[in-house]
């Protein structure tokens, strides 16, 4: 393994947390190649003295994005949108019903398709959410992620992936060759930039927290670490929502199951573990 691609995995570990493997190096080259060549840098080595020596926040933000798997669709996996709109949407209305106000994290929202599926599936519930407060979090480590998510401007083949026909036409508009969320549902989601690595500041409770294929990618360690914060951000009865293919070892504040391709672990009360 080169030094270049060493210093490359510990200041990406370091930063976001992501576990680059050993075998990775060609992976990493790719992705990084338009960065290199816009830097008139000839290799990694190059570009790591760059990065070191300048201490150059922007080029670092553009790197760690490069490095970061932004893959995702609407309503990706189907079966934590249809357990919210069946199962958890009435059970938490049954039981906020006097304060009624639900809030959802959509962790690692990368370019917004899961936040608004979030929201078109709970649009899809009216009238019986008509007079709640529902607030939408969204939140993501890459600005470009983001800058995206926010216009919630998709192509065809994106909006289609995932959309029926029926859901396309009711929650996007045509727009400029493209497809674009309407605004009553952008309206709905509040998108802010965010690496799981830090502190959450004002981080909850919250009733849902959607985190889903995002934590397989981190060192042991990092996951340990982000699952307590996630924890610490549910409500007492709230539920967190991973990736089915994320196998780390749970703790007892958790009770765990497998549900299609997504991995549901409501918060056990603390009765429940005292």
């Amino acid at each position: 393994m080169s030094l270049a691609f060493a210093r490359l995995r510990r200041l990406i570990g370091s930063v976001a947390g992501i576990s680059l493997g050993a075998d990775k190096l060609y992976f990493a080259q790719s992705r990084l190649e338009p960065i290199m060549r816009a830097h008139e840098c000839r290799d990694l080595a190059m570009l790591m003295r760059l990065i070191e020596k300048h201490e150059d926040e922007a080029l670092l933000q553009r790197v760690v994005e490069a490095m970061t798997n932004n893959e995702t669709s609407f309503f990706r996996d189907r079966v934590p949108f249809e357990k919210l709109r069946q199962e958890w949407l009435p059970e938490l209305m049954a039981r906020r019903g006097e304060r009624r106000r639900l809030r959802i994290w959509s962790a690692a929202c990368s370019t917004g398709q899961e936040p608004y599926s979030i929201a078109m599936a709970l649009a899809e519930s009216e009238p019986d959410l008509e007079d709640w407060t529902i607030e939408i979090l969204a939140t993501d480590i890459s600005e470009l992620a983001l800058e995206t998510a926010r216009r919630g401007v998709y192509s065809q083949f994106e909006a289609q992936r995932g959309l029926t026909t029926a859901r396309l036409l009711r929650h996007l508009e045509p727009f400029k060759g493209y497809w674009r969320v309407n605004d009553a549902l952008r309206a709905r989601v509040a998108f802010q930039k965010l690496n799981l690595l830090d502190e959450f500041r004002d981080a909850g409770p919250y009733d849902i927290v959607f985190c889903r294929n995002v934590l397989m990618y981190f060192e042991p360690d990092v996951r340990r670490d982000v699952m307590t914060r996630l924890f610490g951000a549910l409500a007492e009865d709230g539920v967190l929502i991973l990736g089915a293919a994320e196998t780390m070892e749970f703790d007892e504040r958790f009770t765990t199951s497998t549900s299609g391709d997504c991995r549901i672990l409501p918060r056990r009360r603390r009765a429940a573990i005292a």
